[in-house]
């Protein structure tokens, strides 16, 4: 049993490497693209907006905690360009067509090429939030994930506190399946529960 599931392993690490997958795509307002070496400034603008807002939710969000450098944040593009070549996740940021403006990031990731499936995580730019940006972001990389990269499950897992998280998702298409109790910490050692989320083909 072990050899065959070795095969199969292997198998779907031979696919995920031949498929052809665009850096970038667009929906009726946004173009989704791959981070790249340069972006960094961007994406450190926004966060550094965003600060407040993402640290609602420091267990689903650590990374929001410390405020990034322009250095960090040009390190994290060139690490997810490369983890999107190696398809070990497909990380986007998204920016308004007409103004090009920086909306947030999204990313499928823990990819199982086995099965496929993935999770879906997403955060959204303060001052843009509220507009469904980001649900018309999260429905097109579904969508994505499903048509071009072949995937069968994709989940997404918000806090259960995270009200917009959770509305966001519904409105994207996701099915509530359930909630796992206790199953993140809070940095003041509160547990917190967590939705599970899904869409599949």
């Amino acid at each position: 049993m072990a050899n065959k599931r070795v095969g199969a392993d292997h198998e779907a690490s031979l696919h995920s490497e031949r498929l052809c997958v665009p850096l970038e795509f667009e929906t009726q307002r946004l173009l989704l693209r791959c981070p790249r070496a340069g972006d960094g400034a961007v994406v450190y603008a926004s966060v550094v907006e965003s600060l407040d807002k993402l640290r609602e939710f420091p267990a689903s969000l650590p990374w929001a905690m410390a405020a990034p450098t322009v250095e960090q944040s040009e390190a994290y593009c060139q690490d997810a360009h490369a983890r999107f070549l190696a398809r070990t996740a497909f990380p986007f940021l998204a920016f308004t067509k007409e103004e090009a403006t920086h909306v947030g990031n999204l990313a499928l990731h823990d990819v199982d090429w086995s099965v496929p499936k993935c999770e879906i995580g997403y955060w959204v730019r303060a001052s843009l939030a509220g507009r469904g940006l980001m649900t018309e972001a999260v429905a097109a990389l579904a969508t994505f994930g499903f048509d071009t990269l072949g995937m069968r499950r994709i989940q997404a897992l918000p806090e259960a506190g995270n009200i917009r998280s959770c509305r966001l998702c519904e409105r994207a298409g996701f099915v509530l399946e359930g909630t796992l109790r206790n199953h993140r910490i809070a940095p003041d050692g509160c547990l917190l529960h967590t939705r599970v989320y899904a869409a599949i083909r």
